[in-house]
C-alpha cells in the first residue's frame, strides 16, 4: 500500500528527530503498548536501533498487561518492573524532595521514570527514549476537545502551554533518572520537530469536541507501518493511570 504524502512526510520528520536526538544504537524505550510508544518502537526498530521495551507499573496494572499483549505480536525484547507497594511511599517522598514541586503530574511522571530508569540500569542501558510530545502536538489530551469549540487559536494556545510544561517537566524527570546514570530522551520534543508538527492541519489531529480518539494522523501512520491494530485504535490512558501510580500516590498524601 502506498503511503499518502502527509504520512510519509510525518514519518520522515520523526526519523530525522530520532537521528538528531539519539546517538547510540542501544536504547531502551518507555513502553505502554499504546499507539505513541508502539509507533516510536516500530520506527526505531526499522531504523536498526537495538531496542529493549521497558514497562513499569504495579502488579496487574493496565500498562503491564496491555504492553505484554501488544508485544506478543511485535516480539521485541521486553522487560517489566513491578512496583513494590511497601517501598512506594519512601520512593515517592524521596522524588518529591528531588524535584521540589507539589505539581501532582510532575511527581507522578518523575516517579514513573524513576522506575523506568531503575529497570534500564539493571539491563545496562543508559539511554531511554520516550514518545513525549505526541499528545501535546497532535491533540492527544481531553483539553483539546474543550479547546476545539473555542476555535483554532485556542487550540494553539493550549498546545504551547502544554509544550512549555512538558519541556520543563522532562528536565525534572532527567534529574531523577540521573541517579541511575540514565538519560531520558524525547526526540519528538526536538525544536525542529515541534516547528514541523505545528504546520500539520488541526483537522488531521482532532475532528470535533466529541472526538474521543484524536491524534488521527499518528494513528493512520502507525497503521500504515504495521503497528498492531489493537495499539492503533487504543484510546489514551496517561502513564500515571495505566501504571496505577496516580492511585498509589494519592494514598500517600
Amino acid at each position: 500500500m502506498m503511503m499518502d504524502e502527509i504520512c510519509q512526510k510525518l514519518l520522515d520528520n520523526i526519523k530525522n528527530a530520532i537521528s538528531e536526538t539519539v546517538s547510540g544504537k542501544k536504547i531502551g524505550i518507555a513502553y505502554s503498548g499504546g499507539v505513541d510508544s508502539t509507533l516510536i518502537s516500530k520506527i526505531c526498530s526499522d531504523m536498526d536501533y537495538d531496542i529493549t521495551l521497558l514497562t513499569i507499573g504495579f502488579p496487574e496494572s493496565h500498562d503491564i498487561l496491555f504492553a505484554k499483549q501488544v508485544n506478543e505480536i511485535l516480539n521485541y525484547p521486553h522487560h517489566t518492573l513491578e512496583i513494590d507497594s511497601e517501598t512506594f511511599p519512601t520512593v515517592s517522598s524521596k522524588i518529591n524532595q528531588t524535584i521540589q514541586t507539589e505539581n501532582l503530574s510532575w511527581n507522578e511522571n518523575s516517579i514513573a521514570f524513576y522506575y523506568v530508569s531503575k529497570l534500564a540500569q539493571s539491563l545496562s542501558l543508559d539511554t531511554v527514549i520516550t514518545a513525549n510530545g505526541i499528545d501535546e502536538l497532535f491533540c492527544g489530551y481531553n483539553a483539546y476537545r474543550e479547546a476545539f469549540s473555542e476555535g483554532e487559536s485556542r487550540i494553539h494556545q493550549v498546545m504551547n502551554e502544554k509544550l512549555e510544561n512538558e519541556l520543563k517537566m522532562m528536565k525534572a524527570v532527567n534529574l531523577v533518572a540521573s541517579e541511575f546514570g540514565v538519560t531520558i530522551l524525547q526526540p519528538l520534543l526536538h525544536s525542529k520537530f515541534i516547528d514541523y508538527a505545528k504546520t500539520i492541519p488541526i483537522s488531521e489531529k482532532i475532528h470535533d469536541s466529541e472526538d474521543l480518539y484524536r491524534k488521527h494522523i499518528i494513528r493512520k501512520l502507525a497503521s500504515q507501518i504495521n503497528v498492531p491494530e489493537i495499539s492503533c485504535t487504543k484510546r489514551k490512558k496517561a502513564l500515571q493511570y495505566g501504571s496505577k501510580i496516580h492511585k498509589a500516590l494519592l494514598k500517600t498524601r
